[in-house]
């Protein structure tokens, strides 16, 4: 009796927090420089989730590798844009089961400043925490609580402990069950999630991903998804050989499972050696295929792994082969509500050859110089960006995007758009000009 009212407080405290905000690692200030915004894109990434679980701010900003190169990888706007899970809570154009506005994109894990209504504060990167390996093969955390909420974490582990047996068990209502209970748990708080990983559901979880049975299939995904939102679980759930099941889940769930699975790639790709797994185990073509083919939430969880993922180089020319430009052209339709997040792929593709030659078979130039005319702050900056690498790079594309009477929207952004933007349309402008100069001495 005292454990179920002690997970009535806990539940009933996460509720009523509603306290999920994943701080956006790569928190693109528009006063940063080009390169290293690049880095901070995707700024508002909505994580959608029925309990929302408020991080703080990620402090690794200062941490984002500076590429060097004109727009190596791009920002999104402050629009949200989501990681989903559960959609009870769907709102704006973001979802999923953790509503976590501002996910951080850096290449560093961020700080997980927790706000825990009832186990108080607790800081997973400060002193009070220590990480120990457990015998499941990833870092047990023991954190340094109160007598009372430490009682309440065994509790939780307790009933996580209850629910593993179920799990492994050949029981389908007993794999469902547990399953949408451990789903349910993983919602209300970092102390859950933390004490569901340490008590070793993260394998069993990932076996599952391969259930037949498609609600057992979704429950777990959408588990992990939560359970990433821990960056120690986001090491557990790679070390657990994840990436290859989910991807089978991305090829092969109901839609909120290939949507929930796209989601959790992306979570997993913050930390940067996550993309290089990620992108090199095939997952790029499934989720390109979900670019175009899946629901509107599905689309969104593709974009915004997709341009996790294109943050990498070696990931452009992947997004590139497997066709996704002719997708990202077609969201840059204002109607599809996507356009800034697909803006912001495009133009890191733009920094690749074969992307450059994608865009302008896919006839992207045209909807690059309306987003530069008539887009968002952010879209404006990442459709300048692409338009600088493609004019640059090619007389014909500079050409194209002449034809298509960019100057007068180029000229109003670089007097009155954002720095990064003022500075990208300034260069272009004169790029133009030293063209016609140069053409000139040639006749």
């Amino acid at each position: 009796i005292m454990q179920m009212a002690l997970l009535a407080r806990l539940s009933l405290a996460s509720s009523e927090g509603r306290e999920s905000s994943l701080e956006e690692r790569h928190a693109g200030s528009d006063e940063q420089t080009s390169e290293q915004s690049t880095k901070e894109a995707f700024q508002a990434s909505h994580f959608d989730s029925d309990s929302q679980v408020r991080l703080g701010r990620s402090s690794v900003n200062d941490n984002l590798p500076n590429t060097r190169q004109l727009d190596e990888e791009c920002d999104i706007n402050d629009g949200m844009i989501r990681v989903p899970g559960d959609r009870t809570n769907y709102s704006s154009d973001a979802s999923g089961e953790v509503a976590d506005r501002g996910l951080s994109i850096s290449s560093a894990p961020q700080r997980e400043n927790v706000i825990l209504p009832r186990l108080g504060h607790v800081c997973m990167e400060g002193p009070f925490v220590q990480r120990q390996t457990s015998d499941k093969g990833f870092p047990r955390i023991i954190s340094s609580l109160s007598m009372d909420a430490r009682d309440d974490f065994s509790a939780i582990e307790n009933q996580v402990r209850e629910l593993i047996n179920d799990l492994g068990s050949d029981s389908i209502e007993g794999q469902r069950s547990a399953t949408s209970e451990i789903r349910l748990l993983a919602k209300h708080n970092m102390e859950n999630r933390i004490a569901i990983a340490n008590c070793g559901a993260i394998n069993l979880l990932v076996g599952l991903l391969h259930s037949p049975d498609a609600k057992i299939q979704e429950n777990a995904v959408t588990a992990l998804l939560n359970l990433s939102l821990s960056d120690i679980n986001k090491i557990a759930i790679v070390n657990a050989d994840a990436i290859d099941p989910l991807i089978h889940v991305l090829e092969t769930g109901n839609p909120e499972a290939k949507e929930n699975s796209a989601a959790t790639l992306f979570s997993l790709s913050i930390i940067e050696e996550n993309r290089v797994r990620i992108g090199r185990s095939g997952a790029v073509k499934p989720l390109v295929d979900l670019l175009g083919n899946g629901s509107p939430r599905g689309k969104k969880d593709a974009v915004t792994a997709l341009f996790n993922l294109s943050i990498l180089h070696e990931n452009k020319g992947r997004i590139v082969q497997a066709d996704a430009l002719k997708h990202l052209v077609e969201l840059m339709d204002p109607a599809a509500g996507m356009v800034d997040k697909a803006v912001a792929v495009l133009a890191n593709l733009a920094t690749i050859p074969e992307g450059r030659t994608a865009i302008g078979q896919a006839r992207g130039i045209p909807a690059l110089v309306e987003v530069v005319e008539l887009g968002s702050a952010k879209a404006k900056e990442n459709a300048t960006a692409a338009l600088l690498q493609l004019c640059t790079n090619s007389s014909r594309f500079c050409n194209i995007v002449l034809q298509e009477d960019a100057v007068p929207p180029l000229v109003a952004l670089s007097q009155s758009g954002t720095p990064r933007a003022r500075e990208k349309a300034q260069v272009l402008l004169s790029y133009f000009r030293s063209q016609r100069h140069g053409n000139s001495g040639r006749r």
